[in-house]
């Protein structure tokens, strides 16, 4: 459940912060206020200084969300304040807003540099850190900024809910203990309930992380990512029933939610129940042509259901856009195969095998070998047949079907003595499972003995 729904700063919704915060700071926060330790105060002074027209104009900018003239504004007045903390804050969550990562992320630095003890730099500098995936600085800057003792409560509690994504995937003790720290500070929100439940599942708790998706789903029932986390975790648990009521209830809700669907077609998929299956991703296949990940589950459902003609042709799309992925050279293939089109599956079936490293795990690429020998096979390519089932042999464990190809692979080569030795220990593990290939093995050994 991580990745990039759990991103650590939404960019809209920092933009809308920065409008919001920063045209109410630069608007009631006069020109002397924020001042590094040891500079005069003017409010101690008779008369203080006049507001710069700037801060008006900026905060105006702002307020419109027009970051460009906001910018400009506010690099000048930086360029007049250079000790000045908010400023140069203010300058550098302009620059965020804009997208300009590098400027703002040197900016912010220049205001911690100034003032050490303002906790927004601090937390900015953090969740600019965390979107660009650098943990470590993120994680030093979001910590310095819970350590501010008098800095806004609420801040802090951001702070402290983005350390505890940061700690998630390695450190879910600790999240749970930041995330405990932010309830302290404020109240709980949806986000707070989900991210609780995703720490009870790593840690052990599925119970826990159920009742976390449950209470979410009760006091938000159209809360997307929670039917999402909570059907992942019910069938991590084999519990496929009650994922199925959970899916279904939401899309009564909402029948044309891509995800739901999405999710719907992958536990009819892993129930091997394809004629439940086709109808959702066909729907959303017609939907979203260009989506490579419903037309990857199309045709695998296509498959499933032994509907080859109509899955080739979805895998040969998904090749021509990804032409290195081994996984999709096999599916092809797999779909060749029983069209029986063996030279196209065979050439395809080298290129995946070439590439053991771009296999998701080593049993994947041991099946692609299989697919192999049984293509070459067909394809009366005996010497690539025994290549590929030495390949599979390293990988995987000794088969029925493994000895049968090896042996007629000998025997086109007539290599008589290999033959008959693998025909023997084909018939001697095959125990009736293969009726076809053991009447043919059973007359080979006849025909092999004459040839002695």
């Amino acid at each position: 459940m991580q990745g990039a729904k759990h991103k650590h700063l939404d960019a809209s919704r920092h933009r809308f912060l920065v409008a919001a915060i920063l045209s109410f700071l630069l608007a009631t926060i006069p020109a002397h206020a924020q001042l590094p330790p040891g500079t005069t105060d003017a409010s101690s002074q008779p008369e203080a200084a006049p507001q710069d027209p700037l801060r008006t104009q900026a905060s105006e900018a702002l307020s419109k969300q027009d970051y460009p003239t906001a910018l400009k504004h506010l690099t000048t007045l930086a360029e007049k304040n250079p000790n000045d903390a908010q400023i140069l804050y203010s300058l550098a969550s302009t620059q965020d807003a804009l997208d300009q990562t590098t400027e703002a992320e040197a900016t912010y630095r220049r205001a911690i540099a100034v003032n050490g003890n303002l906790l927004e730099p601090h937390l900015a500098l953090g969740l600019l850190l965390a979107r660009a995936g650098k943990s470590s600085d993120a994680h030093t800057e979001l910590a310095a900024a819970t350590a501010i003792p008098n800095g806004d409560p609420n801040l802090r509690a951001r702070a402290y809910r983005a350390l505890a994504r940061l700690d998630q995937p390695a450190n879910p003790k600790g999240a749970s203990e930041e995330l405990l720290a932010a309830l302290k500070l404020s109240p709980e929100t949806s986000d707070d309930i989900l991210l609780s439940g995703e720490l009870a599942e790593a840690s052990g708790d599925p119970a826990g992380a159920e009742a976390a998706y449950r209470r979410l789903l009760a006091a938000e029932p159209d809360n997307s990512e929670a039917t999402a986390a909570l059907v992942h975790l019910l069938r991590h648990q084999q519990k496929t029933d009650q994922a199925e009521a959970v899916l279904k209830a939401a899309l009564a809700r909402h029948p044309d939610d891509l995800v739901l669907n999405a999710q719907l077609a992958s536990l009819y998929e892993s129930l091997n129940q394809p004629s439940e299956a086709l109808p959702i991703v066909e729907k959303l296949h017609a939907a979203h042509p260009d989506d490579p990940n419903i037309t990857r589950i199309l045709a695998r459902i296509y498959s499933q259901d032994g509907q080859y003609d109509k899955s080739e042709p979805l895998y040969a799309d998904l090749i021509a856009r990804s032409p290195a992925d081994p996984t999709l050279l096999d599916d092809r293939a797999n779909a060749l195969i029983h069209l029986r089109n063996y030279a196209e599956a065979e050439t395809l079936l080298k290129r995946a095998v070439a590439q053991p490293d771009a296999f998701p795990s080593k049993e994947d690429y041991g099946l692609a070998a299989s697919h192999l020998a049984f293509a070459a096979s067909n394809n009366n390519d005996p010497a690539m047949t025994l290549q590929a089932l030495e390949v599979r042999a390293k990988v995987l464990p000794q088969s029925p079907a493994a000895l049968f190809l090896a042996a007629t692979a000998h025997d086109k080569l007539h290599q008589i003595k290999e033959a008959s030795d693998l025909y023997k220990q084909f018939l001697s593990v095959a125990k009736g499972q293969f009726p076809d290939e053991e009447w043919e093995a059973r007359h080979r050994l006849i025909a092999l003995e004459h040839m002695k």
